[in-house]
């Protein structure tokens, strides 16, 4: 049941692919570089710059929601989709994922992460398979402890009983730091089977600039956490700085990477990510026209977004607003906006948290009003499927 009447459609549609937007997480307490440069000369790495061949989407998109797939979520964060069916979805505050029939909405819990100290922004975040999930059943976790932010690997058995169906995680990566804000989170492996991280600053400004640094980062790593071959500043995980809190990582059909990150007081963004880029903060929100730091691709005031997860489909980016309460598309063409992103469901649904790809024309959303910062009513949260086009 949708939970507000509508009463404004794209209004600053039109404005927004010269503007990039917002606080936290809704408020405060093309240069030829290979994409991945770490695969080797027998796999040849994907053009960065985009082709003039490529076809951009229409520049006008539509949304349809097609049902509600489940009700009664806890500050759900990460999505997961499994391969044989089921939707993972990890439990910000209470530090459990659970099970998620998407045909009849039932959920299973498998178990609670241990050592996850939820407060403020930090929690159980993003959750991601493994590239060898078929043969190894490894679920991923970003979450914040006592002392930091940290990304742990842990067998998941269906086959045992609900609660217990998580085997004792195995740290991967540890000491990116926490904070009651800005504690990033998502996580994500990429084509080339590396994995990456949002990092948030953690309201310290001064490490998004500071390359040794974790805070304020794209970070990219091995599925056993080691610098990935190939990144830009040596034995370093450090792959992309200068970010604020990028809390969205997803990749088009020609495998470059797209970020969106959470501006101040002015603008979020919508980021292109080359490896070794600056991308500004603290020094430059949104579009600074310095050609020292990379300029977002689209941009929006932080009323209108305060964006978190994002998804590729159908073209386009497709980008989940928290404050902005409504779902962002962009259109692509090569590494650019191809048209005015344009908003879909504003204020139906609330805040709006995780957008993940359902394959084709179909996407999973998660909602995010349970999160102290929305206004729960009956249902919530709640998954949607989409259709978009």
């Amino acid at each position: 049941m949708q939970r507000r009447v509508v009463t404004a459609v794209l209004a600053a549609a039109a404005l927004l692919v010269t503007a990039g937007c917002s606080s936290g997480d809704g408020g405060a307490p093309d240069d030829g570089k290979s994409a991945f440069p770490g695969l080797g000369s027998s796999t040849p790495a994907p053009s960065s710059s985009g082709s003039p061949t490529e076809k951009a989407p229409p520049a006008k998109g539509s949304v349809k929601v097609v049902r509600t797939v489940a009700e009664g979520l806890k500050t759900p964060w990460g999505l997961a989709p499994l391969p044989e069916g089921g939707l993972l979805v990890s439990s910000r505050d209470a530090g459990t994922i659970v099970r998620v029939d998407e045909k009849t909405g039932r959920k299973t819990e498998l178990g609670e992460v241990p050592g996850v100290a939820p407060a403020g922004e930090g929690g159980l975040l993003g959750i991601a398979l493994s590239p060898d999930y078929a043969s190894d059943h490894m679920v991923y976790a970003y979450f914040t402890t006592a002392s930091d932010n940290r990304i742990v690997r842990m067998l998941y058995d269906a086959k045992k009983p609900p609660g217990e169906q998580l085997g004792a995680p195995d740290t991967v990566f540890k000491g990116i730091p926490k904070g009651v804000i800005h504690n990033g989170g998502r996580i994500a492996f990429g084509p080339d089977k590396m994995l990456y991280a949002g990092a948030g600053e953690t309201g310290d400004r001064g490490q998004a600039q500071d390359k040794k640094a974790l805070g304020g980062k794209i970070l990219r790593m091995t599925p056993d956490g080691d610098p990935a071959p190939g990144n830009p500043f040596g034995d370093s995980v450090v792959y992309s700085y200068g970010h604020r809190n990028v809390q969205g990582l997803a990749w088009d059909d020609k495998q470059r990477l797209w970020a969106s990150e959470f501006g101040q007081d002015t603008w979020d963004e919508l980021n292109q990510i080359k490896p070794g880029d600056n991308y500004g903060w603290p020094v430059v929100e949104g579009r600074g026209g310095d050609a020292k730091y990379h300029d977002p691709v689209a941009q929006w005031h932080t009323d209108d977004a305060s964006p978190s997860g994002i998804a590729y489909a159908e073209g386009s980016i497709w980008m989940a607003g928290l404050k902005g309460e409504r779902l962002w598309r962009i259109p692509l063409s090569g590494t650019k906006a191809s048209a005015a992103p344009e908003s879909f469901l504003k204020g139906e649904y609330g805040r709006l948290r995780t957008v993940v790809s359902a394959g084709g024309d179909k996407l999973w959303l998660t909602t995010s009003e349970t999160d102290g910062r929305g206004s729960p009513a009956k249902g919530d949260d709640k998954i949607l499927e989409l259709k978009v086009s």
